[in-house]
């Protein structure tokens, strides 16, 4: 009942919202997707540097996480991207 309400607002409300609002969302996706694989790089980094043995494992991990974050982003900005 509330989303509906909320959705009929932001219809009336026009289309200069809904840019506002596809581009800060492609904005916010861009910014979590750098931090979020700036923290997996720090991490990897210093768990190799605590278990120098464990390097490949840990790199494989880190990379695939990396990858999903960075696929989870695309999708995003693509979503946003289709709103405008």
């Amino acid at each position: 009942m509330l989303l509906s309400t909320i959705l009929q607002a932001a219809a009336e409300a026009g289309a200069g919202l809904t840019g506002f609002g596809a581009a800060l969302g492609a904005g916010l996706a861009a910014i979590g997707a750098g931090l979020g694989i700036g923290k997996i790089g720090a991490s990897a980094m210093e768990g190799i540097a605590r278990q120098p043995e464990a390097s490949g494992d840990i790199r494989m991990s880190m990379i695939i996480a990396a990858a999903l974050i960075e696929g989870v982003a695309l999708f995003a900005v693509v979503v946003c991207g289709f709103i405008l």
